[in-house]
């Protein structure tokens, strides 16, 4: 069964190609958690569910019957968003032979990758996820004035620290909102260096701008996959949905869990 309905679109491989094109390479310039999230999958679209255990998960055995302890089964949800091609556009790029204008998919693309940005760092309280930001056993940091002195390189080490005590070590990142990105490019006095760079060296380069996370956040984490990783049942893909007033409505879709396994391995600067 092709459950995107792509055979009932009145046209043809060149435009799906086109489309599909434009459409992951929106996503990829857009999408932030799987630049540092380990990705489990594409599971396929008919995966529905994932498990998410916790540190202390162990099989019970019981009157001949054995259950796994401190495992949760989680839905993987549907991430979408639709678009419109008009007709007449199509028709027009058709005859003349030029590029079909996309716009609209390229919109639609973005706006998917910061619903799945938001299940990343917020979660989503109506399918019982938590968020890297929202997590209540996270670490917690008050951050200091991040555009003056080493205060900036002080809170990052201090965070780094913090998880190597907790044995939270291997891959780092750093992700923060725009505005403490800008914060960061200033030379720090005295070195001769940016403060992003020399923080940098310590997360190995791994320092993302997270436009979702709004203002004023910031979050480091172990992004080791035994302590969280991005579940992927459907990859993103583009299906027909219907003829409407002969313009053609489309959507984006993906089916995605983000795993957090360890809320330990996350540090917030408040």
């Amino acid at each position: 069964m092709d459950y995107l309905s792509r055979d009932s679109a009145p046209f043809g491989e060149k435009l799906w190609n086109e489309i599909d094109d434009a459409v992951v390479e929106a996503a990829r310039r857009n999408l932030i958690g799987r630049r540092f999230l380990t990705v489990f999958g594409p599971l396929g679209a008919g995966a529905q569910s994932a498990v998410i255990d916790g540190k202390k998960k162990s099989e019970i055995f019981e009157d001949g019957i054995v259950r796994t302890e401190d495992r949760q089964y989680a839905e993987i949800p549907q991430v979408y968003d639709d678009f419109i091609l008009l007709w007449r556009d199509i028709e027009a790029s058709s005859k003349e032979g030029y590029p079909a204008d996309l716009s609209s998919a390229i919109e639609a693309a973005g706006s998917l990758a910061r619903r799945e940005d938001k299940l990343v760092f917020f979660g989503n309280r109506a399918l019982g996820l938590t968020g890297l930001t929202n997590a209540p056993q996270a670490n917690k940091i008050k951050r200091g004035d991040w555009t003056s002195g080493e205060n900036a390189y002080t809170d990052i080490a201090k965070g780094l620290t913090m998880l190597n005590d907790k044995g939270f070590i291997g891959r780092y990142a750093l992700i923060v909102s725009p505005d403490l990105y800008l914060d960061l490019q200033r030379i720090q006095p005295g070195t001769g260096v940016l403060e992003i760079d020399r923080i940098s060296k310590m997360v190995d380069g791994r320092i993302l701008r997270a436009p979702v996370l709004g203002i004023k956040k910031a979050v480091l984490v172990c992004c080791e996959p035994q302590y969280m990783d991005l579940v992927i049942g459907q990859d993103i893909k583009t299906a027909y949905l219907e003829l409407i007033q002969l313009n053609h409505h489309m959507r984006i879709l993906e089916t995605v869990l983000p795993r957090l396994k360890r809320q330990e391995a996350v540090v917030l600067y408040e």
